[in-house]
């Protein structure tokens, strides 16, 4: 079995920083994009930054120029470090990740964390 669990999220004022991180753990063969998504109460789970195979990163438009999606593969980790927090950013954080289970798949297979609130204040 496989497990996502994130740690980091919290209380920040506006114009403050949090920086979230999602550990995998488990049988992993091999992880391929790992990334980040975004729930408010009401609203349906959108995309926030994606780390794709190659290295390439993916952003909404909506946090490009705050937000820094980086990851350490020999932790099988993967870090959101947001900057200038708007209390528009609040909301549930989610890790997601596919990755290849050795023990349970010959496949990728698509994670989700458990998800972390983040909650600004104006």
């Amino acid at each position: 079995q496989v497990q996502l669990v994130e740690s980091g999220g919290g209380l920040v004022q506006a114009g403050g920083s949090l920086r979230l991180s999602c550990a995998a753990s488990g049988s992993i063969f091999t992880i391929n994009t790992m990334g980040w998504y975004r729930q408010a109460p009401g609203k349906q789970r959108d995309l926030v930054a994606v780390f794709s195979r190659g290295g390439s990163t993916n952003y909404a438009d909506s946090v490009k120029g705050r937000f820094t999606i980086s990851r350490d593969n020999a932790k099988n980790t993967v870090y959101l470090q947001m900057n200038s927090l708007k209390p528009e950013d609040t909301a549930v954080y989610y890790c997601n990740a596919a990755i290849w289970d050795w023990r349970g798949s010959s496949r990728y297979d698509d994670y989700w964390g458990q998800g972390t609130q983040v909650t600004v204040s104006s």
